[in-house]
């Protein structure tokens, strides 16, 4: 296939989006880092999928990793990216521009950073469509217009020639929401998207997330460290941890009987099981430093049922039911607990 040639239409029923063995290093002055270990992962249209798990653990780096725009100091060492049936890392730059956007999309945590803050908003969310679809700059204002009315921007016609620093943390992120979802995406990434907003306006965010993803039948991954939104929002989830999955499956299933240590350390540390009065749960100790990740499980250190076999072998992401895989040597000893 061609770099600039675009990925056909998944099979009905496929995967949207594929990850295999995905493998990210990163350069630093005292060595090579391995950030993102062997991830794999897939989401179908219409499907929410959730990446779950402390920050540093390699989830933002993953999505970076799908839609190419990876640090200079970062690179793809191994796996395959598929959207819509094509693997998107063998693409060239030309290839990638031209799936970015109508293929595949993303919504970034910081707005402010995100948009350019010389332009009128107007103005950037017409661009996609002066670019892919060849619209006029009128009817490409028009369509700007109409997106912006759909993600709730009051005014939308005025607003259109306001700059970027003119709008809240909320009605901001609205606007690289509309400018994702623009061109009907069939994959669309959203990295911590309701980083720094207060809880109601996180709620709207998130409503207006669902209520896109079921209009254009997308397949949308969600990166969050948040447990609610991941139970309330998401169909599947993968639980990172120091760059390696430790556990996936359906989000209902996971989070009723977790399989792995890790997950049921995150799910224990909720504050409703606090005791009133005493001290909140929590995960005891710290993710390892990437220079520093153990050659056996990578949870070990913190892991209240480590063992010797533990610091030996790195257990694999194994089956552990229908639609189920965890990273542990006693999975069957937690479930049974």
């Amino acid at each position: 296939m061609k770099p600039s040639t675009l990925p056909a239409p998944a099979a009905t029923g496929g995967p949207a989006l594929e990850v295999e063995g995905l493998c990210v290093d990163l350069r630093t002055p005292s060595g090579t880092l391995r950030a993102v270990n062997g991830v794999g992962f897939s989401v179908c249209k219409g499907r929410t999928l959730a990446l779950l798990g402390e920050s540093g653990c390699g989830k933002s780096m993953t999505a970076l990793s799908i839609v190419g725009l990876l640090d200079p100091t970062a690179e793809v060492t191994g796996g395959s990216v598929r959207v819509s049936g094509t693997d998107v890392l063998r693409l060239g730059q030309a290839g990638r521009r031209k799936l970015a956007g109508p293929v595949l999309s993303i919504v970034f945590q910081d707005a402010l950073t995100a948009l350019n803050p010389v332009q009128p908003v107007g103005r950037q969310l017409a661009e996609p469509f002066r670019i892919h679809r060849g619209l006029s700059r009128r009817d490409a204002r028009e369509k700007a217009v109409e997106l912006m009315t759909r993600v709730g921007i009051p005014e939308p016609r005025l607003r259109a020639r306001a700059y970027p620093h003119q709008f809240s943390g909320g009605m901001r992120q609205r606007l690289l929401i509309a400018m994702a979802v623009a061109l009907d995406p069939d994959v669309l990434i959203a990295d911590e998207p309701t980083t720094a907003l207060d809880v109601t306006v996180q709620a709207q965010i998130m409503r207006l997330l669902r209520d896109l993803q079921t209009e254009r039948d997308m397949a949308l991954v969600l990166i969050t460290h948040d447990l609610a939104v991941v139970a309330q929002r998401a169909d599947d989830v993968v639980v990172m941890y120091a760059g390696n999955v430790v556990e996936t499956g359906p989000v209902a299933e996971v989070f009723s009987r977790p399989r792995h240590p890790y997950t049921k350390g995150l799910l224990d540390s909720v504050p409703e099981h606090a005791v009133r009065g005493g001290p909140l749960p929590a995960v005891p100790g710290s993710p390892p430093e990437l220079s520093a990740v153990p050659s056996g499980c990578v949870f070990q250190a913190r892991c209240p049922l480590a063992e010797e076999r533990c610091a030996r072998e790195r257990p694999p992401l194994m089956s552990v039911g229908a639609s189920r895989s965890a990273a542990c040597h006693f999975s069957e000893e937690l479930d049974r607990a």
